[in-house]
């Protein structure tokens, strides 16, 4: 690894930046508390994890170079995140208490996985980042991304916690108050609806994604 100082620096800034996985953190736990909100974490770094083995065997280079591959990809993620705006949206239980039913927190974990597997801005973030702390003198490639993007996946947990906490404790304050609980509702499944749709339209060059 080239300069591992200015890997951390650059890792940490980039992670740390809100985007669509922080947002699905940050929809879950206000809406349904912080132990949903760490689960769906937990979920979003594991499916993290699987694209960095993917890139350490080579596999994200295959997906991002094949259009058909990526289009698979895109869309499945899309449609799963709509789906999720649907169950949102029309599960919210009778007018007097319109508010989010808790799901499973098996659930939870899960929907984190998939909305982060099945987003292909994970894999062009990793095919455009990690190579170029790659040194190629300095042993195995594979090895290397391997490495590095586990330290990028730690970063990434505590971040996600870090918003988490704040989510959480912001969506407990509007649980307690009534009037705010079909707004909230109705919040969650927008930003669903709208991470399905930045799926959707992902293209081909390497964005911000954690």
């Amino acid at each position: 690894m080239t300069n591992p100082l200015l890997f951390l620096l650059a890792a940490a800034t980039l992670v740390a930046i809100p985007g669509p996985n922080h947002l699905y953190i940050i929809a879950r736990s206000a809406a349904e508390g912080r132990r949903a909100g760490f689960a769906s974490a937990l979920g979003v770094e594991t499916g993290t994890l699987i694209h960095v083995a993917a890139a350490a065997a080579g596999l994200s280079a295959v997906i991002a170079a094949s259009a058909t591959a990526f289009g698979v990809l895109r869309y499945a993620g899309a449609a799963y995140l709509i789906y999720m705006a649907y169950r949102t949206l029309r599960g919210g239980g009778d007018d007097e208490t319109p508010e989010l039913r808790p799901q499973p927190l098996r659930r939870v974990y899960a929907d984190g996985a998939l909305v982060n597997l099945l987003n292909p801005k994970v894999v062009l973030f990793f095919l455009a980042f990690l190579p170029q702390f790659v040194d190629q003198h300095a042993g195995a490639v594979p090895l290397q991304i391997l490495v590095m993007g586990l330290v990028t996946t730690l970063i990434g947990v505590v971040s996600d916690f870090a918003y988490v906490l704040a989510a959480g404790s912001v969506g407990r304050w509007m649980r307690e108050r009534p009037s705010f609980r079909r707004r909230q509702r109705l919040a969650t499944g927008v930003i669903y609806l709208g991470l399905g749709a930045a799926a959707a339209l992902a293209g081909p060059g390497p964005r911000k994604t954690a």
